[in-house]
Order: structure tokens, then C-alpha cells, then sequence
């Protein structure tokens, strides 16, 4: 598809200035709040529930969704709906009302840190390391996407696509942390939403509204008789079979995802109060019922409109190119870079936070014997910030040989969640469980993960396995981690306090 920089105004080129300004604007505004690598990691613990909640949706959606989400809708229709209507908001609700107070309580900083206190220092290091190849990969997945996004609308060479959003995102990530990130989200959503929103608005006039869409769709040539289902048959050469979506996605990797991913997590750990972490979560599932009709929609409605599209991730792209008017090209472009960039500075944030507090904190605590300061904390902190960010652009091109970007990061999804979710439920509810039970339980869950991947089409008959894939290593890693806690020594109530259900710690506590 050519560019479409050619068919911008004037006032699209205003409005996309002043986005960026104002993104720019916020995000530095609180480098000044910045004092020490609790600010700067969490935000000062100081974030209020509404921009909790918002970020999380935000980071959530990225331009994942925008392209190969919608991409995914133009394909396989209504089925898509599933990642957000089952994949999230339960889970965000279990996130609220089960996980988040014992997270917010213990006063971590990370949630391997989390899972180190209540299982031991081996556990914590294989989840840092699962959680950083994923944030890593995520990070250089999502530049690539926005190279693409960028190639196509403005017809700009995917290289310098990518070192532009790597300069703006560095400019407010590496100096304003977690608070600048959130901060930014939350105006990137209202921009997300009004730009979808309109989007979706004139791809149902062209289309013809539902009942034109429906038509239109039903009578072009293939198999599309389960285009407008929400739960389609489990059959060989399903891609997102009803059992996968509802058993595994809606059960395992939601929750997992929502419990287990820092990326997620880590705005309730900055939240102000217990409170407002999980008033932060019910808000964000609130957010989340509206994504599936703003984002999945409108590729829907594109494969009514063009039915030929070369590939389905030209979907959005194509909408704006010939739907949009002046005006509303610079908001839903603007829309885009919201999505793009709150992705990958909510990965990017997690992911130095990870590593300063879960690799380098403890190894600087045995090799020197004394505690990592606040000034060192937020020197590293900021350093490797932009660090990671630029090793990340120079990654990205290596994805453009992937056909689907939104299957690789479930994929990479899978490779933890089932296994992380099996330990942090034994952990929280069964005071049985063992610090070598629960490692046991996350390193052959991994183990697992990889060889069901490698496997694929040979073990499973869907042409999506991850589906799959963490539905039955989460019951093996909670099947090993019984069986070994069951023959190795437990822990006392003292050193459960606070990290099991039923024991609660009055207030929270912060010895990192």
C-alpha cells in the first residue's frame, strides 16, 4: 500500500504536532518528582485508581491490536472479540479482588520479587529471566509494528520509523519513570478512543452498518460461516476454537497474564493506597469491555469494504488512508502512536525494573554486603532505560520476517503463564506449598511450554497451540509443585506472614 503522507492536511500535520508536544510535555513534567529508584520504579507509591486503570487498558492494547488485532478481526471475524471480552475482564476482576492485595501488601517492588519471598531466591531468578526475554522480545516487536504502521501511512523507510519512536519514548521514559509513563497513557487513551472511535463510525456508514457488513461478508467466496460467531467450533484447522478461548485463554492465560505479567502489575504496585490498586483494575475492566467494538470492529468492517486486501494487517491502515477526512487522519495517526508507545514504555519500564531489582539488587547485596542505594537505584534505573530501548531498535528488523506478530507474543505468552499462575495460586492459597515445590513447578512448567510449542501441529489439531499449550502446563506445574512440596521441607508461619491467604500483614512492608 502506498503512503498516505501525500493525502495529509495541514491541520492533520497540527494535531499530530501537538500530540507529540503534549505527550513530551507530560511525561518530562514529572522528571522533577524523581528522587530516588522508588520514584522512579513506582512512582513514589503515589498513583491514583482512574490513571491505574486507564494505563493498564492502554499498555494493554498497543499497536498489536490496532494492526494485527484488527488484522486478526478482518480474518477471523467475531472470534477475535475473545481476547478482551473473555481474556480480560474476569481476569482483571480476579487480578482486583484475589492477587492485588497481597502484591500491594508485601510492598514489592516486582513480582518475582513476590514470588522469591514466598518460594525462595531460584525461583525468583527463573521468572525474572522468562519475564525479560519476553519484555525484551515485546519491546523490539512493538518498534517493528510501528515501522510498519509508519511505512504504510506516511511511506517513511522502516529504519528511521523505528529511531523516532525510540528518541520520543526515550525522552520522557528515561527521565520521568513510571509516573511519566502512566501519566502519558492516560492521555493517550482519550486519543485512542476518540481516533477508533471515529474510525469505526465511518467504516460502519461505508459498510453499510451491521446488517450491510454481514451481507457483504457472508457472500464472498471461503469459509465464513463463523465469521460473526463468538464461539466457533473446535474443529482441525480452527484458529480460535471455542475450548482454547473459554478454557484456556478465558481461564489460564487471562488470569496469568492480568496476575503474572509486571508489565500489568506493576501500575497497582504504585498505586497510592490498597484501594486504589484495585479500584484501578475493576476501572481498567470496565475500559476493556469497549476494545473488541473501538478496535476489532473496524477490521471487520474493512473485510465487507475490501474484500482483497494483499494482507490483513493493511486493514486499519486502509480505513484511514481512504475513509478519514482532514482532520481525522491526524487524530487516529495520533491514536496509533498512543497505542504504539504506551506498549513499549510500559514493557520497557517493567522490564529495567526487573532488571535492577530481581538481578543486579541482590547480586550487589552478596558481592559488596550492603544494600544497593537510592542514588545508584536511579542512576541504573535511567541508564539501562535507555539502554534496553536502543538494543530494542536494533533487534526490531529481525521480526520482520514474522507473518503474524500478534501470534508471536502470545506465544511468547505461553511460555509462562500456565506455569506462573499454578505456583502464585498454590502459593497465595496452600500454605503446604514449598519454596522447591514451587521451583520444581515453574522451570518443568517452562520446560513444558517449549517443547508443546516446538511441537505444535503435532500434538494439536488447531492452528493456534498456545491456546492450548498453557491450559496444560499450568495443571502440570500445579501437579509438580504439589507432589514435590509434599516431601520437602515447608516454611514456617513467620516467614508466611503476610504472603498467604489468611495471613495479612496490617501494613505494608518494603524490606527489599
Amino acid at each position: 500500500m502506498d503512503g498516505i503522507s501525500s493525502n495529509l492536511e495541514a491541520i492533520d500535520y497540527i494535531i499530530i504536532a501537538v500530540y507529540m508536544i503534549g505527550v513530551l510535555y507530560i511525561g518530562s513534567y514529572f522528571a522533577k518528582y524523581i528522587h530516588t529508584s522508588g520514584d522512579f520504579f513506582l512512582a513514589g507509591r503515589s498513583l491514583p485508581f482512574w490513571a491505574i486503570g486507564m494505563s493498564v487498558v492502554v499498555s494493554d492494547i498497543g499497536a498489536l491490536d490496532l494492526i494485527a488485532g484488527a488484522g486478526g478481526a478482518y480474518d477471523r471475524g467475531l472470534a477475535q472479540a475473545n481476547f478482551d471480552w473473555i481474556g480480560s475482564v474476569p481476569a482483571l476482576l480476579i487480578a482486583a479482588f484475589i492477587f492485588v492485595p497481597y502484591y500491594w501488601r508485601a510492598g514489592v517492588y516486582t513480582l518475582p520479587e513476590f514470588l522469591g519471598r514466598r518460594y525462595n531466591a531460584a525461583t525468583r531468578w527463573v521468572n525474572a529471566l522468562v519475564l525479560l526475554v519476553f519484555m525484551l522480545a515485546t519491546v523490539s516487536i512493538m518498534l517493528w509494528t510501528s515501522a510498519v504502521f509508519l511505512n504504510q501511512v506516511l511511506d517513511w523507510d522502516h529504519t528511521t520509523a523505528i529511531w523516532i519512536t525510540t528518541a520520543i519514548v526515550g525522552c520522557y521514559a528515561i527521565s520521568g519513570g513510571l509516573a511519566a509513563v502512566v501519566m502519558t497513557d492516560v492521555l493517550q487513551l482519550v486519543v485512542m478512543f476518540v481516533g477508533t472511535g471515529a474510525l469505526l463510525a465511518l467504516g460502519l456508514w461505508e459498510v453499510g452498518g451491521w446488517d450491510g457488513m454481514v451481507e457483504k461478508v457472508l457472500a464472498q467466496p471461503g469459509e465464513t460461516e463463523d465469521y460473526f460467531r463468538l464461539l466457533v467450533e473446535h474443529k482441525e484447522g480452527t484458529q480460535y476454537p471455542w475450548p482454547g478461548m473459554v478454557f484456556s485463554l478465558g481461564i489460564i492465560m487471562s488470569t496469568a497474564y492480568f496476575v503474572g505479567n509486571q508489565a500489568v502489575m506493576q501500575r497497582a504496585l504504585g498505586a497510592r493506597s490498597e484501594w486504589d490498586a484495585k479500584a484501578g483494575m475493576i476501572t481498567a475492566g470496565l475500559f476493556k469491555m469497549a476494545i473488541p467494538v473501538l478496535v476489532f470492529l473496524p477490521g471487520m468492517a474493512a473485510r465487507g469494504i475490501y474484500p482483497d486486501l494483499d494482507s490483513s494487517d493493511a486493514a486499519i491502515p486502509t480505513l484511514i488512508d481512504r475513509l478519514m477526512p482532514p482532520g481525522l487522519k491526524g487524530v487516529m495517526f495520533a491514536a496509533f502512536f498512543a497505542a504504539l508507545m504506551s506498549s513499549v514504555d510500559s514493557y520497557l519500564n517493567s522490564c529495567v525494573t526487573i532488571f535492577t531489582g530481581d538481578v543486579y539488587r541482590p547480586l550487589h547485596k552478596r558481592y559488596t554486603g550492603s544494600e544497593m542505594s537510592e542514588k545508584l537505584g536511579l542512576t541504573l534505573g535511567r541508564s539501562l532505560t535507555a539502554f534496553v530501548l536502543v538494543s530494542a531498535a536494533f533487534y526490531a528488523p529481525n521480526f520482520s520476517k514474522s507473518a503474524a506478530l500478534y501470534d508471536v507474543i502470545q506465544t511468547l505468552l505461553s511460555l509462562f503463564q500456565g506455569p506462573v499462575l499454578a505456583i502464585l495460586l498454590l502459593g497465595i492459597f496452600w500454605r503446604g506449598a514449598t519454596a522447591w515445590g514451587g521451583f520444581a513447578g515453574l522451570v518443568l512448567g517452562v520446560g513444558l511450554t517449549s517443547v508443546l510449542n516446538i511441537l505444535g501441529d503435532a500434538v494439536f489439531i488447531s492452528d493456534d497451540p498456545y491456546l492450548f499449550v498453557s491450559f496444560w502446563s499450568f495443571w502440570a506445574s500445579l501437579t509438580v509443585t504439589i507432589l514435590v512440596s509434599l516431601v520437602t521441607k515447608k516454611k514456617t508461619a513467620e516467614e508466611l506472614e503476610g504472603l498467604v491467604y489468611g495471613s495479612v500483614l496490617s501494613k505494608s512492608t518494603n524490606d527489599n
